[in-house]
């Protein structure tokens, strides 16, 4: 009886310690992306939820992802130009979108070399790489080694951090640009 109940002890210290062991990763990494690089876009928290919906922030700022098949964006093959939803850049071409299978939009190359920077994430127990807007250091998704060809990449990212425009249609705007 005394083994099961150190065994039991033991296994949740276990659990405990890796759940603040993977919270203390992403800690880590977010003030990676956001403190030591720093981005020609530079916005408080405040100012950023002024300018995002609440989703667009849970993914842009605080790093989230939407569920597998559930962005807007991820079964769309419209012609046109995908931009960030934080910096309104262009960042990727429906040119190389194509359907992964894998339920969020993907693509096999940016628009242009210096529209993302990726970011080492190690955030639960893995290395993976983060595809940032390279105006203001916002997670836009992952790129993985699974793509087709030219490149063999998967630009994996997030409806929500993206803003399509059909082709021939004006780049869009800050609401404060509008005025």
């Amino acid at each position: 009886m005394k083994t099961k109940v150190i065994l039991i002890s033991g296994l949740i210290i276990l659990v405990v310690s890796s759940f603040i062991t993977l919270k203390g990763n992403k800690a880590v990494a977010k003030q990676d992306v956001q403190d030591k690089e720093k981005y020609e876009i530079q916005l408080s928290d405040d100012e950023w939820k002024k300018r995002l919906t609440p989703e667009q922030f849970y993914i842009l700022r605080e790093r989230g992802t939407e569920r597998a098949g559930t962005g807007k964006l991820n079964k769309f093959y419209e012609k046109g130009t995908y931009y960030s939803a934080a910096s309104l850049q262009p960042i990727f071409s429906s040119e190389t979108k194509y359907n992964s299978y894998s339920g969020w939009p993907s693509f096999w190359d940016p628009i242009s070399d210096n529209a993302i920077k990726l970011v080492k994430d190690t955030t639960f127990g893995m290395v993976r790489w983060e595809v940032v807007d390279s105006k203001s250091g916002s997670h836009l998704g992952h790129v993985f080694d699974d793509g087709p060809n030219p490149t063999g990449k998967r630009y994996c990212l997030n409806s929500a951090a993206l803003i399509f425009v059909p082709e021939g249609e004006d780049p869009p705007k800050f609401k404060k640009d509008l005025k």
